[in-house]
């Protein structure tokens, strides 16, 4: 999975996309300095108009530029992952937002901070304020490691649209050596995505191992 920050913005360090330098060279004290539970401030979540999550990350830093908000409001986020899907019985790796409709935003919470954020167009208000004029519940420590770790990063991609496969279930191989052959299920291996199919060679029924993008129900 990419870096969860590459769609962040931040006002400390605008060396990199995600705000934050290589920290090859840092030394462990340095490295825990930038875990996302150890930076300044704390983490909020936001709630945005449908399909304008990047519109409204956008409007937010404007606003913390012209406002000179930058030593209140650090970074904001739009969360992303790598999916696979598997359409037309084809396999593909998208990147899709993790929270659609919500953006993570790391500040110190003032009255200044919350009208800038509260103000952006397409922000309709924060999350885990159940009653006007409350102050919001910020994020957990468990959830920010979860959503925002560099460790939660290196998780394989989530699966998406997943064909469903049985025994005995015909299906046509679209790829490989044996492209446009007719087979029948024998195996299904769900956690590998790999199916053993039965086909015709030569004459003889041969189980072959496919993966589930090669094949398609036929």
């Amino acid at each position: 999975m990419k870096d969860l920050f590459e769609t962040s913005h931040s006002f400390e360090d605008t060396s990199t996309t995600s705000g934050f330098e290589d920290d090859s060279n840092l030394d462990s004290t340095d490295t825990e300095a930038l875990r996302p539970w150890l930076r300044p401030g704390k983490w909020f979540a936001v709630q945005t108009q449908s399909g304008l999550e990047q519109k409204a990350q956008r409007e937010m830093l404007s606003r913390v530029r012209s406002l000179g908000l930058e030593d209140q409001i650090f970074e904001v986020i739009s969360p992303t992952e790598e999916v696979v899907e598997f359409k037309k019985g084809k396999k593909q790796v998208v990147e899709k937002k993790m929270f659609p409709v919500y953006l993570l935003v790391r500040c110190e919470f003032s009255d200044a901070s919350w009208l800038c954020i509260r103000q952006t167009p397409g922000i309709t208000g924060f999350v885990g304020q159940s009653q006007k004029n409350q102050r919001p519940t910020p994020l957990s420590r468990k959830e920010v490691e979860r959503f925002l770790s560099k460790e939660s990063a290196k998780q394989k991609p989530r699966v998406e649209n997943l064909p469903t496969y049985e025994t005995n279930t015909p299906v046509k191989i679209l790829s490989g050596p044996f492209a446009d052959f007719l087979g029948v299920v024998a195996s299904v291996d769900e956690q590998r995505l790999k199916l053993q199919v039965i086909v015709n060679i030569f004459g003889r029924e041969t189980p072959v191992e496919m993966d589930y993008h090669q094949v398609e129900l036929a």
